[in-house]
């Protein structure tokens, strides 16, 4: 695989849930064609005769992203937004984090639980007083626009979500991206579809095996339903997003983290074996069918000097990790997720750079398949 090749399969890891979109916004940038040097005045050498000219020594100028060195971390987040409902504000559906050690030579993708009881800081610009909740609120509280009721902000939803993720993990979030449902469906589609492994058999709660939504009265859903039996299997745009969304299976919402681990990672093999790079009209396809359904917060840096930074890291060296949780409840009722003790300790050893040595001590919470 050429250094190229997975400069673009990771760049899409990078703005995915995302996959996909840095690819294309890096493939834009670095298939342009670079100007030629600029030839100045030569200088005769001692040795060169009038008709030969001296050889002119130029600085070359560094790639982007040649000063990010890590440790880097990138926010991954997948957003429940309703457009047909005017105001719907926008809920942290999936919450994934990629970190990059020092060096840059590997990485681990973990998912963090939508229902996970986190301290939420108060957030004037939205005039969220604080609390204590779950992590996937601080996206929909953090998007109130005071005086606009109607027109939440996305990215407000994102600033929000990146400093509570911070403050639980102990990691500082460089950049992320935010990606609808919509153009998760889109994306998948301009790609041709994506080849899973299915690891267990899903029923879908939402859609029917023809791809219509199932009839709902209040809560309730009714009708045939759309069933994805275990193995090899080819899913298109809507069946990849409705197997990623369903958490009401055997394991609940930590399988369904697997599941949209293992989607993404799908999803960037699709993208290399593709070979995007050298089809710019297939790039633009993506791009437009993206359109506005990505936000990408990169920090004042631009998602390209991510993607050159990440360019030298081996698809061997990608971990998937599984934080296992447990149910919160006071008095017999529900308040959500927390991690269990080897989760919380997986997130001390990333800090502490001992993450290989952590995970081989506890190889249940490598992602398979």
């Amino acid at each position: 695989m050429t250094r190229r090749r997975w400069l673009l399969g990771l760049a899409a890891l990078v703005a995915v849930v995302l996959v996909g979109a840095g690819a294309v916004v890096a493939t834009r940038l670095v298939s342009r064609p670079s100007p030629g040097p600029v030839a100045g005045p030569a200088t005769p050498s001692p040795s060169a005769t009038p008709t030969t000219p001296a050889p002119v020594t130029t600085s070359p100028t560094p790639p982007p992203g040649a000063d990010l060195k890590g440790p880097l971390n990138l926010l991954l987040v997948g957003v429940d937004t309703r457009v047909s409902v005017p105001g719907w504000e926008p809920h942290a559906d999936a919450v994934l984090v990629l970190h990059v050690p020092a060096g840059l030579g590997r990485a681990y993708l973990f998912s963090l639980p939508r229902d996970l009881v986190v301290d939420i800081p108060a957030y004037p610009k939205a005039g969220y007083p604080g609390g204590r909740t779950k992590l996937t609120h601080a996206m929909s509280y953090g998007s109130r626009v005071p005086g606009d009721k109607a027109h939440p902000s996305t990215a407000q939803g994102y600033e929000l979500l990146r400093t509570t993720v911070s403050r639980y993990t102990g990691l500082r979030i460089d950049a992320g991206a935010v990606i609808t449902f919509g153009g998760f469906d889109k994306l998948v589609d301009t790609l041709g579809g994506v080849d899973l492994y299915v690891d267990q058999r899903v029923a879908s709660i939402h859609r029917r095996p023809d791809g219509r939504y199932r009839d709902r009265s209040g809560s309730t859903y009714t009708g045939p339903q759309m069933v994805y039996q275990p193995g090899n299997r080819h899913l298109t745009g809507w069946q990849a997003l409705d197997y990623a969304r369903q958490r009401y299976t055997a394991g609940g919402d930590y399988t369904r983290q697997r599941h949209q681990q293992q989607l993404i990672r799908a999803l960037a093999r699709k993208i290399l074996d593709q070979g995007l790079a050298r089809d710019p009209d297939r790039v633009e396809q993506v791009v437009a069918a993206l359109g506005k359904t990505l936000v990408y917060a990169g920090g004042g840096r631009r998602l390209v000097d991510f993607a050159y930074a990440l360019g030298g890291l081996p698809a061997e060296k990608f971990v998937l990790v599984g934080l296992p949780g447990d149910a919160v409840g006071s008095g017999g009722s529900y308040r959500g997720e927390q991690l269990l003790p080897v989760g919380r300790d997986f997130l001390a050893a990333l800090r502490g750079g001992d993450a290989d040595a952590y995970l081989a001590a506890h190889p249940s919470l490598r992602v398979k398949n």
